[in-house]
């Protein structure tokens, strides 16, 4: 047919898709593991899970019904692990409260009104607990710069140049520089990794359940999993003109983020920023043909869960400073957008700074983090500010 767009447009559509989605956010994704209390071996099983199930996840979806649906790892829910740290019960008890977590997304399934009373938490406050979060993480490649300037410097100045010519590749090349950095450290300490590192493999861990594994990680994980991903990801969907379906988007996330947690996979969503990338025009001009690069993108997930290995070696042999800096400016932008509308509106600004300056403390209460206290302070702030006004 004369000027058809070909099938590998949206095909490449959903490569960028998951190579952009992968790239960004690895890193987070290792990083909060690793505060929660895996290994690097349970690490790796988990990024690898995660990236199985985003693609088994997205494949069935777009497939299905035909729309270019993509699914993601939790990006806030992992820095959320940074924040919280290690929970009573140490690793097994995180992996419950990852099992805890994937239940409270199916039940919104089988009972919408969950999902409703979790968009009823006012956006000022659900971002305000999110900015708080992501802080120490943003200000990873402040302090990094000082700790370490020679191994840091490079990625940030990568990241700064590439956000100014090339935005959508900023962070994936920041990781490349920080790629660089560990090889020439490698080189000039004359070591190299175990080569059976690099094999991708699955750890299974027996899950344990907690009180405080449920309130100060499974119900803040969920949280923040809803407000910043889900509910994002189906209005902008709406705003391609695609109606998501929201229970059997719900179930496929559900179930895949329970089958992922005893191999350490922390949570999985509908797709919000990089959910664009499949469902644009740019992606196909043709509505009805971009559900092949929500296809495509599933496939890719599913082969870079093979370099799952390698990447956690490569993060586990670098020098102090590198992957958190690449971990901050990942969530560069997450963290703006959080800011921005946590205090958009004058008469929400004390109770989210409230939440924000609670979430950012990390403090810990008998043994829960403090996202789950920061929501709890900013929505007391608020009740008692806007008692009595209609």
């Amino acid at each position: 047919m004369p000027g058809a767009v070909p099938l590998s447009r949206p095909i490449l559509a959903g490569i960028v898709t998951a190579l952009v989605g992968f790239t960004s956010s690895f890193a987070v994704v290792l990083t909060g593991l690793d505060a929660v209390g895996a290994t690097p071996a349970q690490a790796a099983s988990g990024l690898l899970a995660a990236s199985l199930m985003m693609g088994l996840a997205c494949a069935v979806l777009a497939w299905r019904y035909r729309m270019p649906i993509t699914v993601a790892w939790s990006t806030p829910g992992a820095a959320l692990l940074v924040a919280t740290g290690t929970v009573a019960g140490g690793w097994p008890a995180a992996v419950g409260a990852f099992l805890l977590t994937a239940a409270m997304i199916l039940l919104t399934a089988v009972w919408p009104a969950l999902g409703a009373l979790i968009a009823r938490i006012p956006p000022s406050i659900a971002q305000a607990m999110l900015a708080g979060v992501l802080l120490p993480l943003c200000l990873a490649p402040v302090t990094g710069i000082v700790a370490n300037p020679w191994g840091v410097v490079p990625v940030v100045l990568t990241w700064l140049v590439f956000a100014r010519v090339a935005p959508r590749w900023a962070v994936p090349l920041a990781f490349v520089a920080a790629a660089v950095v560990v090889a020439v450290a490698l080189v000039r300490e004359g070591a190299s990794p175990d080569p059976a590192l690099l094999l991708p493999r699955i750890e299974l861990t027996a899950p344990v359940f907690t009180v405080g594994g449920f309130v100060g990680l499974a119900l803040p994980l969920f949280i923040v999993t809803m407000a910043s991903q889900n509910v994002p990801g189906i209005a902008i969907m709406r705003s391609f003109g695609y109606e998501v379906p929201w229970r059997p988007a719900m179930l496929v996330t559900g179930l895949g983020t329970a089958l992922g947690a005893p191999a350490g996979g922390h949570a999985i969503n509908l797709a919000a920023i990089s959910a664009a990338l499949a469902a644009s025009p740019d992606a196909d001009p043709d509505p009805g043909r971009r559900w092949v690069a929500g296809v495509s993108t599933g496939a890719s997930y599913l082969a870079l869960g093979g370099l799952s290995a390698a990447v956690a070696a490569l993060v586990s042999l670098a020098p102090d400073a590198v992957i958190p800096a690449v971990a901050g400016v990942a969530l560069f932008a997450a963290f703006g957008s959080s800011v921005q509308q946590a205090i958009d509106d004058p008469g929400e600004r004390i109770p989210a700074v409230v939440t924000f300056l609670v979430a950012a403390s990390g403090i810990s209460v008998v043994g829960v983090s403090a996202a789950f206290w920061a929501l709890v302070g900013g929505l007391a702030v608020r009740a008692v500010l806007h008692a009595g006004r209609r």
